[in-house]
């Protein structure tokens, strides 16, 4: 039961990130590792419903939560569907499986004062090194980019002329984001710096202290640091200024269209969870500022 193909597939067809790519192998791998206690299994076409079944209730009594077991077996699905398009399968054994409900969780965002506690403080002035941190938390909070956006962003793909960027997002789709006046003004007298640290061009805009690109865990790192100091919520990563961004946006007056175009979502079902975290900032206010609420 080699899943060598598929991982390619995925990686040279359907262009899923290397981060991606690992989560599902291991996931895959788990399955594996069940179907070979299994005797009677011994290549895809040996692979039951009930197999399945047996394996999610088996993930559920480890503790695992819903949302993992769906995302394992979501993993699943994909694969079957390139075996059956390969005519390795001629039906999908997960098709039936029915998965465990989990309650939906809201995104979690910073509010809008925090936010400007953290930018507008003194914990991110100094030299290149709180320049460039502080350009990475506006970035993201400006433009909603996910840290491998920022992570893979080039200095030629922002255009202060029509200010503007471009940004490759997921399965390389590209999307056009406007850019704030400030964003532009910090951008260019960050690259100014950035002239001065890297030694030999590569092209990537944000750079390590070295001048080197930086990489999915310095961002991740930089952005918890700095959010540590103004939330106490236990998320805080870079998807949670994405988060802030779009929760900012609708909170404002913005339309989910346009949300959705600018968060780069495929699905507009994917943005619409932002309208709860709305609907309940409207409860809040009218319960604090109606006379008879």
């Amino acid at each position: 039961m080699d899943i060598a193909p598929f991982l390619n597939y995925l990686q040279d067809v359907k262009r899923f990130s290397p981060h991606t790519l690992i989560a599902y192998k291991e996931d895959l791998g788990q399955f594996l590792r069940y179907c070979a206690t299994i005797n009677d299994v011994r290549s895809f076409r040996d692979v039951s419903p009930k197999i399945i079944r047996n394996w999610v209730v088996l993930k559920m009594s480890e503790g695992m939560s819903p949302s993992t077991v769906k995302r394992k077996v979501s993993a699943l699905r994909t694969l079957f569907r390139y075996l059956l398009k390969e005519g390795v399968l001629q039906e999908d054994p997960a098709e039936t499986v029915v998965l465990p409900k989990s309650a939906k969780k809201l995104p979690v965002f910073v509010p809008a004062y925090r936010m400007d506690e953290l930018l507008d403080g003194n914990e991110l002035e100094g030299g290149f090194p709180e320049i460039r941190d502080r350009l990475v938390i506006l970035t993201a909070y400006l433009t909603g980019m996910r840290r491998s956006e920022l992570v893979g962003l080039k200095v030629g793909e922002v255009d202060f002329a029509s200010e503007s960027v471009v940004i490759t997002g997921k399965g390389n789709k590209q999307r056009l984001i406007p850019l704030a006046k400030e964003l532009l003004e910090e951008m260019q007298a960050y690259l100014a710096l950035r002239s001065e640290v890297v030694r030999q061009e590569h092209g990537r805009f944000f750079v390590t202290d070295r001048g080197k690109p930086a990489y999915d865990k310095f961002i991740y790192r930089l952005v918890v640091k700095y959010l540590g100091m103004v939330t106490t919520a236990s998320k805080k990563s870079p998807h949670v200024l994405r988060h802030t961004f779009a929760t900012q946006l609708l909170n404002n007056g913005a339309c989910i269209e346009a949300i959705r175009e600018l968060l780069g979502h495929a699905d507009l079902a994917a943005t619409q969870v932002y309208t709860q975290n709305s609907f309940e900032n409207l409860v809040k206010v009218f319960n604090e500022a109606h006379p008879r609420a």
